[in-house]
């Protein structure tokens, strides 16, 4: 996979959308950028309070992802894989529903994905330094470029039946939080999760992919 690295970008996933989508790059691509000015999260949230992260994005062709992965639990396969690297060096860091990083009740990332044409492109973001008591920060000192080189080799092996067995073992930890779902807060004390990653709560079936 090809990397690009740059000192700030407003965001990396703004910037590789633009690229995939005028055709200037192309699958396998990463971007990685040491600074982001705006950044964006879920639901088109900027994180300003966030002074210090990690920030990449990188696209791959649909048809060069596991064939087993449902497309929709994307955020989920490649989170799990991120959460799981830095578990290596300690981090107690675990992954929520669909798509967040938490350490204990505080989120310090998360997982947005894409999908462009015959291009799905993942962007990953991880809080190192933040303003303010609303978010956390990781919780262990890393090296971006060894978690990087570690990210890209194991998104290449694992498909998405050996990550989820791991994810559903540990899917009772989002039972004491909530979720945001069409404009609405919902609570996750009573959901099943599917082996395709969607969920069952009260009665409707609700997935990942955003």
């Amino acid at each position: 996979m090809k990397i690009l690295f740059f000192e700030c970008l407003e965001s990396t996933q703004l910037f590789l959308l633009e690229k995939l989508r005028e055709h200037s790059l192309k699958p396998p691509i990463m971007v990685v950028a040491h600074h982001q000015n705006k950044g964006i999260g879920s639901r088109g949230n900027a994180w300003e309070a966030v002074k210090e992260g990690m920030y990449f994005s990188f696209a791959l062709y649909k048809d060069s992802l596991p064939q087993d992965l449902p497309l929709e639990s994307t955020s989920i396969f490649y989170g799990y894989i991120f959460k799981s690297i830095l578990e290596e060096y300690h981090s107690k860091v675990w992954l929520k529903w669909p798509n967040d990083l938490y350490i204990q009740d505080k989120k310090i990332g998360g997982v947005l994905c894409n999908l462009i044409e015959d291009k799905i492109l993942v962007g990953i973001g991880l809080n190192l330094k933040v303003e303010g008591r609303d978010f956390g920060v990781l919780d262990i000192p890393i090296s971006q470029e060894e978690i990087l080189e570690k990210f890209i080799e194991k998104i290449e092996v694992f498909k998405w039946k050996q990550i989820f067995s791991k994810y559903k073992l540990e899917f009772p930890n989002n039972f004491h939080f909530n979720f945001h779902h069409k404009g609405k807060i919902l609570s996750l004390k009573n959901a099943s999760l599917f082996e395709d990653g969607s969920i069952l709560l009260d009665g409707q079936r609700i997935y990942s992919l955003r």
